[in-house]
C-alpha cells in the first residue's frame, strides 16, 4: 500500500537560491525536511525554515547517510553534482538533482548505470518547467494532433543578471559550472520543455556561442546579484571562457526543426522564456513571464488567448493546477507540482506514471550540451 508523501523525509544539499526553493515546495506539500548541509549558511537557512538538523562543515556524506533522510535533494554547484548523486544512490536514497546532472556526459553515463542497478530508487532531475500548466496543455495538444503536422519550434530564454562586467557568480568559471554556461544553466530548461511538449529528443544541433564580455571584474569580497552601481568594491580582472549568448539550430528525432536563442546579458529580461510551436493547422506561443496564458494563432480564423482555468485549458492539466482561473500560478507552483509528481512516484513505486525528468533525460541534456560545444568549435551540424 502506498505511503503518504508526508511520511517521506528529505535532506537538502546547498543553500543558494535553489536550495530554499526546494524546501518551500516540500513544505507546501507537507513533506518533512529533516536536514540541510552547506557551510555556516546551513544554520541560517535551517532556522528560517524550521529544519531540525543543520550540517555546517560541507560534509555531504553526513546527510546522505543520515537515518532520517529518505530523499536527497542536490542543489550544490554543478561540479559537485556527480559525486553527491553517486554517494546518495550508494547510500540507498532517492535522488532529486538540479540541472545540469553533471559536468560531463561521461559522469552522467556513470550515474545512469548506478541508477539502473538500483531500480527501487527514484532518480529525478529538476526540470520543473515541465509542470507549468501551459507546458502540459501544449504537450496534450501535440499528442492529440491539434496543431496538425509540426513544422518548426522556436523560442528564447533571456536574462540580464550577468549584463554588467562586474556581475559575478561561480557559474562564470568553467571549473565550477562547466564549459557551457548560458546554454547549460537556462538553455537546457528550454530544450527540455520543448522536447517534453514534442515527445521527442534532440538528435542534432548547430550552434553559435558568443562571449560578449571577454574579460570581467571579480569582486574581492562578497557581492549580491543585481548590486547597485557605485558601491565601494575592489575588483580583480579575469578572462571569461564561457558564453554570454548562444544561437542554436535544432533537429528532433521526430523530424521537427527548430531554433533557440539564449542570453544572460539581455537588459530588462529577468527570466523570460518564450516557446512557440508552428503546425499545419495552428500555432501556440507561451511566455514564462505570463505563465497562465497561451496564445494560439490561426491563418483562417481569429487568433485566440487561452487562460488557465477556462474551457480548453482545464481537463488536460487536471492534477497539476490547484487554484481557480484568475488566481495566478507560476514558478513556485510548477516547482511544487514537480515535487508532488516525484514524491508520488516514490510513495507508489510507479516511476513511469508521471512525466518528471529522469536521470536518462538529464544524461541526454548533457549530451546535447556536448554536441552544442563541439558544433560551436567546428561550425558544423553535430549529432547528439
Amino acid at each position: 500500500m502506498p505511503k503518504a508523501i508526508t511520511s517521506i523525509r528529505a535532506g537538502i544539499i546547498g543553500t543558494g537560491f535553489i536550495g530554499p526553493a526546494h524546501i518551500e515546495a516540500l513544505k507546501r506539500l507537507g513533506v518533512q525536511v529533516t536536514a540541510i548541509v552547506d557551510n555556516e549558511r546551513a544554520k541560517i537557512v535551517a532556522d528560517k525554515w524550521g529544519v531540525p538538523t543543520a550540517i555546517t562543515d560541507l560534509d555531504h556524506k553526513k546527510l546522505v547517510t543520515h537515518p532520517e533522510v529518505d530523499v536527497v535533494h542536490i542543489a550544490s554547484p554543478n561540479k559537485l553534482h556527480a559525486q553527491h548523486a553517486a554517494d546518495a544512490l550508494k547510500a540507498g536514497k532517492h535522488v532529486i538533482c538540479e540541472k545540469p546532472l553533471a559536468m560531463t556526459s561521461k559522469e552522467t553515463a556513470q550515474l545512469v548505470k548506478l541508477s539502473e542497478a538500483r531500480p527501487g530508487q527514484v532518480f529525478a532531475v529538476n526540470y520543473n518547467l515541465r509542470f507549468y500548466p501551459a507546458v502540459l496543455q501544449m504537450r496534450a495538444a501535440v499528442q492529440r494532433g491539434d496543431f496538425g503536422e509540426i513544422f518548426h519550434v522556436n523560442g528564447s530564454y533571456m536574462q540580464d543578471w550577468l549584463l554588467k562586467d562586474t556581475d559575478y557568480n561561480w557559474r562564470l568559471l568553467p571549473n565550477e559550472g562547466g564549459a557551457l554556461r548560458a546554454v547549460s544553466d537556462i538553455g537546457t530548461h528550454w530544450m527540455d520543455a520543448a522536447s517534453f511538449i514534442l515527445g521527442a529528443k534532440i538528435s542534432e544541433v548547430y550552434a553559435q556561442l558568443e562571449t560578449l564580455h571577454k574579460t570581467r571584474k571579480r569582486p574581492l569580497g562578497e557581492v549580491q546579484t543585481y548590486s547597485k552601481a557605485g558601491q565601494e568594491m575592489k575588483y580583480a580582472t579575469y578572462p571569461v571562457e564561457t558564453e554570454d549568448y548562444a544561437a542554436v539550430l535544432l533537429r528532433w528525432g521526430s523530424g521537427v526543426f527548430g531554433s533557440v536563442n539564449v542570453s544572460q546579458v539581455a537588459a530588462g529580461r529577468k527570466n523570460c522564456l518564450r516557446l512557440e510551436i508552428y503546425g499545419s493547422k495552428k500555432s501556440a506561443c507561451w511566455n514564462s513571464e505570463e505563465p497562465n496564458s497561451i496564445q494560439y494563432g490561426s491563418r483562417d480564423g481569429a487568433n485566440e488567448l487561452s487562460l488557465r482555468g477556462s474551457p480548453g485549458f482545464m481537463d488536460d492539466v487536471a492534477g497539476f493546477t490547484d487554484y481557480p482561473g484568475g488566481h495566478a500560478e507560476g514558478f513556485p507552483d510548477a516547482f511544487k507540482m514537480n515535487m508532488r509528481a516525484i514524491y508520488t512516484a516514490i510513495s507508489t513505486g510507479k516511476k513511469g506514471a508521471i512525466p518528471f525528468a529522469s536521470v536518462e533525460d538529464g544524461h541526454h541534456e548533457v549530451k546535447v550540451c556536448d554536441a552544442i560545444l563541439k558544433s560551436s568549435k567546428t561550425r558544423k551540424w553535430v549529432k547528439v
